[in-house]
């Protein structure tokens, strides 16, 4: 089978970890190109990886061998970036969040789908191994009924960080610590336990930042099978700890914190998954973490592409994610 073509649009921050996956399955996909409309950028890059780079995105989407783009772009550009994917047939994969608002959001979600091209996520921590055995675990039925499930983000962001011009905007990010960190482990909260409903929230911009969304928020919930739940999430959490989800079932509790899973049921049984060392972006440096989530990530999404296998974490699931952190945002107001 011929290799997957594809093109990464955006220089940024990610665009590293991508790079990397894609360089160590470079058996099965070739980057074709890499855009950014920063020479210094181009020139960064491609002094550190072998793919070529181009300030050209009109030849990205006219390339008609070019079957998929990595969207690695801030959040404010997504949708008009997707709607020209759509246009042009290619399938998307696309950094988190969807977009600045759950409209635009929707309309991202509505776009691949009339055009019939796949959209997957970069919500890469559904990759952990310890996150994918407590999925086995929740759908198996071991932990019982749920009864309570709570999740907890405390990153750490230093000033510096939301310096960077746009950073922490509605214009540029869409939001503060709900949208940009804590995405990952609500995505990963809401596939465990479902819809949450009847949201009461807290949500603050601390005085530790200066910046225009927040950066501490606590919650409570329910959700659609009666369980209960709370969330807290901030970037004010110095120096940064591993995110945490509890699930309580009648049957036994479920913690995952960072890349580790332990379980206990009233069987007597226990089970204990991951821990790898592999860093958890929790703390100044976001980046501080492998790249082998990302590389599960995009082999699923070759996988999808070529054999038809099924996403693991799709444009539905990230809008579902959106919407509970609207909803948030929407009670603390």
């Amino acid at each position: 089978m011929t290799k997957l073509k594809v093109a990464m649009i955006g220089l940024g921050m990610a665009a590293g970890h991508h790079a990397r996956a894609l360089l160590d399955l470079s058996d099965r996909i070739e980057c074709v190109a890499a855009f950014s409309q920063t020479a210094a950028r181009r020139e960064a890059f491609a002094a550190e990886y072998p793919i070529p780079v181009t300030g050209d995105l009109d030849a990205i989407f006219a390339d008609k061998t070019t079957e998929a783009v990595l969207i690695l772009t801030p959040p404010s550009s997504h949708l008009e970036l997707v709607q020209r994917c759509a246009t042009a047939k290619k399938h998307i994969l696309l950094e988190k969040p969807l977009d600045i608002s759950f409209e635009r959001s929707e309309a991202i979600v509505r776009a691949a789908t009339d055009a019939g091209v796949l959209l997957a996520m970069v919500l890469q921590n559904r990759f952990r191994s310890a996150a994918m055995k407590l999925d086995e675990i929740v759908r198996s039925g071991r932990l019982g009924q749920l009864i309570e499930a709570s999740a907890a983000i405390r990153n750490w962001r230093p000033q510096s960080y939301y310096d960077v011009e746009g950073r922490g905007t509605m214009a540029r990010d869409g939001g503060g610590v709900l949208l940009t960190q804590g995405i990952h482990t609500i995505d990963l909260l809401l596939s465990f336990a479902g819809t949450p409903r009847d949201v009461s929230a807290f949500v603050r911009t601390s005085p530790i930042h200066s910046m225009e969304t927040e950066d501490l928020v606590t919650a409570t919930f329910a959700y659609e099978n009666g369980a209960i739940g709370t969330l807290n999430a901030t970037t004010c959490a110095y120096p940064g700890l591993p995110e945490r989800i509890e699930l309580l079932g009648t049957k036994g509790t479920a913690v995952f914190t960072g890349a580790k899973l332990d379980a206990a049921f009233t069987d007597g049984t226990t089970i204990t998954e991951g821990g790898e060392k592999s860093g958890s972006g929790a703390g100044a440096n976001p980046m501080a973490f492998g790249h082998e989530m990302h590389r599960a990530l995009i082999e699923n999404f070759v996988d999808a592409i070529r054999n038809g296998a099924p996403l693991r974490v799709t444009g539905e699931d990230a809008l579902k994610a959106h919407r509970f952190i609207a909803e948030i945002l929407a009670a603390g107001r």
